[in-house]
Protein backbone atom coordinates (compact mmCIF):
# COMPACT_ATOMS: atom_id res chain seq x y z
CA UNK A 1 0.00 0.00 0.00
CA UNK A 2 1.21 3.56 -1.18
CA UNK A 3 2.14 5.86 1.66
CA UNK A 4 0.34 8.71 2.65
CA UNK A 5 0.95 12.30 3.27
CA UNK A 6 1.98 12.55 7.11
CA UNK A 7 0.61 15.35 7.64
CA UNK A 8 -2.87 14.01 6.02
CA UNK A 9 -2.54 11.38 8.12
CA UNK A 10 -3.21 13.26 11.31
CA UNK A 11 -5.26 15.52 9.57
CA UNK A 12 -3.16 18.80 10.30
CA UNK A 13 -1.98 21.66 7.89
CA UNK A 14 1.78 21.81 6.94
CA UNK A 15 1.95 25.01 9.25
CA UNK A 16 0.33 23.14 12.02
CA UNK A 17 3.42 23.90 14.97
CA UNK A 18 4.40 21.06 17.39
CA UNK A 19 1.24 21.25 19.75
CA UNK A 20 -1.16 20.99 17.18
CA UNK A 21 0.64 17.64 15.65
CA UNK A 22 0.65 16.19 19.13
CA UNK A 23 -2.83 16.45 20.00
CA UNK A 24 -4.18 15.53 16.62
CA UNK A 25 -1.17 12.09 17.38
CA UNK A 26 -2.86 11.53 20.71
CA UNK A 27 -6.29 11.38 18.97
CA UNK A 28 -5.64 9.30 16.43
CA UNK A 29 -3.91 6.93 19.01
CA UNK A 30 -6.37 6.96 21.41
CA UNK A 31 -9.32 6.09 18.86
CA UNK A 32 -6.67 3.13 17.31
CA UNK A 33 -5.26 1.67 19.81
CA UNK A 34 -5.29 -1.80 19.64
CA UNK A 35 -5.97 -2.30 23.24
CA UNK A 36 -9.07 -0.66 22.38
CA UNK A 37 -9.66 -2.27 19.25
CA UNK A 38 -8.12 -5.88 19.54
CA UNK A 39 -8.29 -8.47 16.32
CA UNK A 40 -8.84 -5.24 14.32
CA UNK A 41 -6.51 -5.18 11.50
CA UNK A 42 -7.43 -2.09 10.19
CA UNK A 43 -7.24 0.08 13.28
CA UNK A 44 -3.56 -1.45 13.96
CA UNK A 45 -2.43 -0.05 10.81
CA UNK A 46 -4.46 3.58 11.27
CA UNK A 47 -2.15 3.57 14.67
CA UNK A 48 1.26 2.12 13.20
CA UNK A 49 0.66 4.86 10.18
CA UNK A 50 -0.42 7.51 13.12
CA UNK A 51 3.11 6.68 14.84
CA UNK A 52 5.10 6.78 12.51
CA UNK A 53 3.75 10.39 10.69
CA UNK A 54 4.07 11.58 14.71
CA UNK A 55 7.98 10.29 14.94
CA UNK A 56 8.79 12.34 11.77
CA UNK A 57 6.65 15.49 12.29
CA UNK A 58 7.54 15.60 15.75
CA UNK A 59 11.55 15.96 15.01
CA UNK A 60 12.30 19.34 13.84
CA UNK A 61 14.96 17.47 11.37
CA UNK A 62 13.08 14.92 10.37
CA UNK A 63 10.25 16.86 9.31
CA UNK A 64 12.36 19.86 7.52
CA UNK A 65 13.91 16.56 5.61
CA UNK A 66 10.72 15.39 4.87
CA UNK A 67 8.80 19.06 4.24
CA UNK A 68 11.81 19.35 1.29
CA UNK A 69 12.31 15.92 0.08
CA UNK A 70 9.09 13.67 0.99
CA UNK A 71 9.78 10.35 2.41
CA UNK A 72 13.17 9.79 0.65
CA UNK A 73 14.61 12.43 2.27
CA UNK A 74 13.08 10.98 6.29
CA UNK A 75 14.97 7.38 4.60
CA UNK A 76 17.72 8.93 4.03
CA UNK A 77 18.53 10.13 7.73
CA UNK A 78 17.49 6.58 8.82
CA UNK A 79 13.98 6.17 9.98
CA UNK A 80 13.16 5.50 13.83
CA UNK A 81 16.47 6.53 16.00
CA UNK A 82 14.52 4.49 19.61
CA UNK A 83 14.15 0.63 19.79
CA UNK A 84 11.98 -1.54 17.71
CA UNK A 85 13.22 0.93 14.50
CA UNK A 86 11.05 3.63 16.82
CA UNK A 87 12.45 7.21 17.83
CA UNK A 88 13.41 7.95 21.13
CA UNK A 89 10.25 10.53 21.24
CA UNK A 90 7.82 7.29 22.57
CA UNK A 91 10.57 6.93 25.37
CA UNK A 92 8.67 8.72 27.56
CA UNK A 93 4.83 7.45 27.21
CA UNK A 94 3.30 9.97 29.32
CA UNK A 95 4.94 12.52 27.56
CA UNK A 96 2.38 11.95 24.70
CA UNK A 97 -0.53 10.68 27.05
CA UNK A 98 0.69 12.05 30.41
CA UNK A 99 -2.93 14.29 30.32
CA UNK A 100 -5.34 11.58 28.14
CA UNK A 101 -4.43 9.09 31.29
CA UNK A 102 -8.85 9.28 32.17
CA UNK A 103 -9.31 8.10 28.51
CA UNK A 104 -6.67 4.96 28.78
CA UNK A 105 -7.29 4.08 32.32
CA UNK A 106 -11.42 3.27 30.33
CA UNK A 107 -10.53 0.78 28.59
CA UNK A 108 -7.36 -0.20 30.00
CA UNK A 109 -9.89 -1.48 32.63
CA UNK A 110 -8.24 0.81 35.88
CA UNK A 111 -11.75 2.54 36.18
CA UNK A 112 -12.42 5.43 39.30
CA UNK A 113 -9.98 3.94 41.78
CA UNK A 114 -7.24 2.92 38.58
CA UNK A 115 -3.96 3.63 37.75
CA UNK A 116 -2.54 7.05 37.83
CA UNK A 117 -0.58 9.44 35.72
CA UNK A 118 -0.99 7.02 32.51
CA UNK A 119 -1.39 3.40 34.18
CA UNK A 120 0.44 3.49 37.22
CA UNK A 121 -1.48 2.04 40.42
CA UNK A 122 -1.07 3.58 43.25
CA UNK A 123 -1.65 0.88 45.92
CA UNK A 124 -4.42 1.44 48.00
CA UNK A 125 -5.64 4.59 46.46
CA UNK A 126 -8.71 2.79 45.61
CA UNK A 127 -12.01 5.46 45.48
CA UNK A 128 -15.36 4.96 45.19
CA UNK A 129 -17.38 5.96 42.15
CA UNK A 130 -19.34 9.38 42.03
CA UNK A 131 -22.80 8.86 42.28
CA UNK A 132 -25.30 10.91 40.16
CA UNK A 133 -29.03 12.73 41.23
CA UNK A 134 -31.31 14.71 39.42
CA UNK A 135 -33.18 17.09 41.72
CA UNK A 136 -36.13 19.07 40.48
CA UNK A 137 -37.30 22.67 42.11
CA UNK A 138 -39.52 25.27 41.43
CA UNK A 139 -37.91 28.29 39.90
CA UNK A 140 -38.57 30.16 42.48
CA UNK A 141 -36.47 28.10 44.75
CA UNK A 142 -33.54 28.48 42.12
CA UNK A 143 -33.77 32.16 42.54
CA UNK A 144 -34.10 32.51 46.09
CA UNK A 145 -32.36 29.30 47.17
CA UNK A 146 -33.46 26.63 49.60
CA UNK A 147 -33.08 23.18 51.53
CA UNK A 148 -33.83 19.67 50.23
CA UNK A 149 -33.79 16.34 51.62
CA UNK A 150 -33.00 13.71 49.29
CA UNK A 151 -33.13 9.60 49.58
CA UNK A 152 -31.02 7.68 47.03
CA UNK A 153 -29.12 4.40 47.15
CA UNK A 154 -25.55 4.15 47.86
CA UNK A 155 -22.38 1.49 49.09
CA UNK A 156 -21.20 2.11 52.58
CA UNK A 157 -18.77 0.23 54.21
CA UNK A 158 -19.76 -3.23 55.70
CA UNK A 159 -21.02 -3.16 59.35
CA UNK A 160 -19.83 -6.76 59.76
CA UNK A 161 -15.85 -6.31 58.29
CA UNK A 162 -16.14 -2.60 58.44
CA UNK A 163 -15.24 -2.56 55.43
CA UNK A 164 -11.65 -4.46 54.97
CA UNK A 165 -13.63 -7.13 53.26
CA UNK A 166 -11.86 -10.04 55.28
CA UNK A 167 -13.66 -12.09 58.34
CA UNK A 168 -12.54 -11.22 61.80
CA UNK A 169 -9.22 -12.96 62.37
CA UNK A 170 -8.42 -13.52 58.02
CA UNK A 171 -4.75 -12.55 57.05
CA UNK A 172 -4.21 -10.86 52.96
CA UNK A 173 -1.82 -12.52 50.89
CA UNK A 174 0.03 -10.96 48.54
CA UNK A 175 -1.78 -11.50 44.98
CA UNK A 176 -0.24 -14.24 43.13
CA UNK A 177 -1.03 -12.55 39.99
CA UNK A 178 0.65 -9.63 40.42
CA UNK A 179 3.00 -10.10 42.90
CA UNK A 180 1.97 -7.37 44.97
CA UNK A 181 2.35 -4.72 42.20
CA UNK A 182 -1.23 -4.24 41.97
CA UNK A 183 -0.74 -4.41 37.83
CA UNK A 184 -0.06 -6.24 35.17
CA UNK A 185 1.90 -5.15 31.94
CA UNK A 186 1.78 -6.50 28.54
CA UNK A 187 3.16 -5.39 25.67
CA UNK A 188 1.68 -3.79 22.42
CA UNK A 189 4.20 -3.38 19.75
CA UNK A 190 6.40 -0.77 21.12
CA UNK A 191 4.26 0.38 24.15
CA UNK A 192 4.56 -1.38 27.40
CA UNK A 193 1.30 -1.06 28.81
CA UNK A 194 0.61 -1.44 32.55
CA UNK A 195 -3.65 -1.80 33.40
CA UNK A 196 -4.85 -3.27 36.74
CA UNK A 197 -4.70 -6.45 38.10
CA UNK A 198 -7.77 -8.37 37.58
CA UNK A 199 -7.35 -11.13 40.25
CA UNK A 200 -6.68 -8.06 43.44
CA UNK A 201 -8.12 -5.01 41.37
CA UNK A 202 -4.64 -2.78 42.05
CA UNK A 203 -4.56 -3.62 45.97
CA UNK A 204 -1.60 -5.98 45.56
CA UNK A 205 -3.05 -8.42 48.41
CA UNK A 206 -5.83 -10.86 48.39
CA UNK A 207 -7.76 -11.79 51.00
CA UNK A 208 -7.76 -15.72 52.74
CA UNK A 209 -11.26 -15.45 54.13
CA UNK A 210 -13.76 -12.80 52.75
CA UNK A 211 -16.42 -11.82 54.59
CA UNK A 212 -19.82 -13.65 54.29
CA UNK A 213 -21.81 -10.43 54.11
CA UNK A 214 -20.38 -8.57 51.40
CA UNK A 215 -18.57 -11.45 49.92
CA UNK A 216 -14.75 -9.65 50.57
CA UNK A 217 -15.72 -6.36 49.01
CA UNK A 218 -16.03 -4.49 51.96
CA UNK A 219 -19.46 -2.77 51.15
CA UNK A 220 -22.79 -2.80 51.37
CA UNK A 221 -25.95 -0.83 49.48
CA UNK A 222 -28.16 1.40 51.80
CA UNK A 223 -30.62 4.02 51.40
CA UNK A 224 -29.46 7.60 52.60
CA UNK A 225 -31.69 10.66 53.22
CA UNK A 226 -29.28 13.56 53.34
CA UNK A 227 -30.47 17.42 53.08
CA UNK A 228 -28.95 19.44 50.17
CA UNK A 229 -28.42 23.17 50.21
CA UNK A 230 -29.48 24.97 47.20
CA UNK A 231 -27.76 28.23 46.63
CA UNK A 232 -29.44 31.48 45.45
CA UNK A 233 -29.05 31.75 41.81
CA UNK A 234 -28.16 28.48 40.74
CA UNK A 235 -29.63 27.50 37.25
CA UNK A 236 -30.71 24.95 35.47
CA UNK A 237 -28.08 22.20 35.05
CA UNK A 238 -25.65 23.29 37.50
CA UNK A 239 -24.23 20.88 39.51
CA UNK A 240 -23.58 20.78 43.39
CA UNK A 241 -20.94 18.26 44.50
CA UNK A 242 -21.55 16.63 48.44
CA UNK A 243 -18.09 15.64 49.07
CA UNK A 244 -17.77 11.50 50.23
CA UNK A 245 -21.39 11.09 50.16
CA UNK A 246 -20.78 8.71 46.30
CA UNK A 247 -20.49 4.99 46.48
CA UNK A 248 -18.14 3.36 49.41
CA UNK A 249 -14.56 2.10 47.93
CA UNK A 250 -13.87 -1.81 48.24
CA UNK A 251 -11.45 -2.37 51.06
CA UNK A 252 -11.95 1.23 52.93
CA UNK A 253 -11.17 3.09 49.98
CA UNK A 254 -11.98 6.84 49.63
CA UNK A 255 -15.58 7.32 49.09
CA UNK A 256 -16.79 8.86 46.08
CA UNK A 257 -18.90 12.47 45.42
CA UNK A 258 -22.46 12.96 44.72
CA UNK A 259 -22.89 15.06 42.02
CA UNK A 260 -26.79 16.87 42.30
CA UNK A 261 -27.71 18.12 38.81
CA UNK A 262 -30.46 20.57 39.30
CA UNK A 263 -33.21 20.67 37.23
CA UNK A 264 -35.34 23.98 37.20
CA UNK A 265 -38.90 23.88 36.50
CA UNK A 266 -40.41 26.62 33.83
CA UNK A 267 -41.80 30.08 35.63
CA UNK A 268 -45.47 30.91 34.23
CA UNK A 269 -44.71 34.51 33.71
CA UNK A 270 -40.87 35.08 34.06
CA UNK A 271 -38.18 33.67 31.78
CA UNK A 272 -34.49 33.39 32.42
CA UNK A 273 -31.42 34.79 30.98
CA UNK A 274 -28.40 34.53 33.04
CA UNK A 275 -28.95 36.64 35.83
CA UNK A 276 -31.56 39.21 34.17
CA UNK A 277 -35.44 37.83 34.08
CA UNK A 278 -38.07 38.21 31.33
CA UNK A 279 -41.60 38.93 31.76
CA UNK A 280 -44.42 40.43 28.99
CA UNK A 281 -46.80 43.04 30.55
CA UNK A 282 -50.13 44.17 28.45
CA UNK A 283 -51.03 47.54 28.28
CA UNK A 284 -54.38 49.33 26.88
CA UNK A 285 -54.43 51.24 23.59
CA UNK A 286 -54.90 54.56 26.04
CA UNK A 287 -52.35 53.88 28.46
CA UNK A 288 -49.48 53.58 25.24
CA UNK A 289 -50.83 56.69 23.55
CA UNK A 290 -50.95 58.86 26.38
CA UNK A 291 -47.97 57.28 28.07
CA UNK A 292 -48.95 55.60 31.87
CA UNK A 293 -47.71 55.08 35.48
CA UNK A 294 -48.21 51.05 36.20
CA UNK A 295 -47.76 48.26 38.59
CA UNK A 296 -45.62 44.64 37.68
CA UNK A 297 -44.94 41.95 39.85
CA UNK A 298 -41.13 41.21 40.84
CA UNK A 299 -40.10 37.60 41.80
CA UNK A 300 -40.72 38.98 45.52
CA UNK A 301 -44.60 39.07 44.96
CA UNK A 302 -44.22 42.65 45.09
CA UNK A 303 -45.26 45.11 42.22
CA UNK A 304 -42.95 47.94 41.67
CA UNK A 305 -43.97 51.13 39.72
CA UNK A 306 -43.34 51.77 35.91
CA UNK A 307 -43.47 54.45 33.65
CA UNK A 308 -44.62 53.73 30.00
CA UNK A 309 -43.34 56.61 28.14
CA UNK A 310 -46.36 58.76 25.83
CA UNK A 311 -46.46 56.82 22.38
CA UNK A 312 -45.44 53.40 23.46
CA UNK A 313 -45.62 50.35 20.91
CA UNK A 314 -45.93 46.90 20.97
CA UNK A 315 -42.92 45.49 22.04
CA UNK A 316 -41.00 48.30 24.00
CA UNK A 317 -38.59 46.85 26.80
CA UNK A 318 -37.96 48.60 29.70
CA UNK A 319 -35.66 48.00 32.84
CA UNK A 320 -35.84 47.49 35.92
CA UNK A 321 -32.59 47.94 37.68
CA UNK A 322 -31.49 44.91 40.19
CA UNK A 323 -35.14 43.31 40.25
CA UNK A 324 -33.53 39.93 38.32
CA UNK A 325 -31.85 36.69 40.25
CA UNK A 326 -28.80 36.93 42.48
CA UNK A 327 -25.70 36.06 41.08
CA UNK A 328 -24.67 32.87 42.23
CA UNK A 329 -22.32 33.70 45.36
CA UNK A 330 -21.82 37.23 44.24
CA UNK A 331 -23.42 38.46 47.83
CA UNK A 332 -26.42 41.35 47.21
CA UNK A 333 -25.71 41.18 43.24
CA UNK A 334 -28.04 41.05 41.52
CA UNK A 335 -29.15 40.46 37.81
CA UNK A 336 -32.31 43.27 36.09
CA UNK A 337 -36.05 42.85 35.22
CA UNK A 338 -36.73 43.29 31.56
CA UNK A 339 -40.98 43.97 30.96
CA UNK A 340 -41.76 44.00 27.40
CA UNK A 341 -45.11 45.55 26.75
CA UNK A 342 -47.85 44.66 24.36
CA UNK A 343 -50.48 46.99 23.31
CA UNK A 344 -53.46 44.88 23.66
CA UNK A 345 -56.33 45.84 21.30
CA UNK A 346 -60.02 45.78 22.55
CA UNK A 347 -61.84 42.68 21.33
CA UNK A 348 -65.10 44.12 22.37
CA UNK A 349 -66.51 47.81 21.85
CA UNK A 350 -69.82 49.87 23.66
CA UNK A 351 -71.72 51.66 21.52
CA UNK A 352 -69.78 55.00 23.33
CA UNK A 353 -66.64 53.61 22.41
CA UNK A 354 -67.04 52.84 19.18
CA UNK A 355 -68.63 56.23 18.55
CA UNK A 356 -65.26 57.92 20.29
CA UNK A 357 -62.70 55.65 18.60
CA UNK A 358 -64.15 56.69 14.72
CA UNK A 359 -63.88 60.40 15.97
CA UNK A 360 -60.36 59.96 17.16
CA UNK A 361 -59.79 57.89 13.80
CA UNK A 362 -60.94 61.19 11.98
CA UNK A 363 -59.28 63.81 13.95
CA UNK A 364 -55.72 61.66 13.60
CA UNK A 365 -56.48 60.87 9.55
CA UNK A 366 -56.48 56.89 10.00
CA UNK A 367 -59.61 56.15 7.15
CA UNK A 368 -56.81 56.58 4.84
CA UNK A 369 -55.40 53.88 3.29
CA UNK A 370 -52.09 53.05 5.20
CA UNK A 371 -48.90 53.22 3.58
CA UNK A 372 -46.28 50.06 4.03
CA UNK A 373 -43.24 50.64 6.77
CA UNK A 374 -39.89 50.23 5.63
CA UNK A 375 -37.63 47.65 6.22
CA UNK A 376 -35.15 49.06 8.01
CA UNK A 377 -37.81 50.77 10.61
CA UNK A 378 -39.00 47.30 11.77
Amino acid sequence: MAKRDYYEVLGVDRTADKDEIKKAYRKLAVQFHPDRNPDDKAAEERFREATEAYEVLASDDKRQAYDQFGFAGVESMGEGGGPNGYSTVFRDFEDIFGDFSGIFDSFFGSGRGGAAGGGRRRSGSSRGSDLRYDLEIPFLDAVFGTKVEISYARQVPCETCKGTGAESGSSQQTCPTCRGSGQVRRNSGFFSVASVCPTCQGQGTVIENPCKSCHGTGVDRKNQRIKVTIPAGIADGQRITIPRQGDGAPHAGEPGDLQVVVRVTAHQFFERNGNDIYCLIPISISQAALGAEITVPTLEKKRVKLKVPPGTQTGKVLRLRNEGIPVLNGGNRRGDMYVKLRVEVPRKLNGKAKDLLHEFAEVQGEMDSPEPIPLHEI
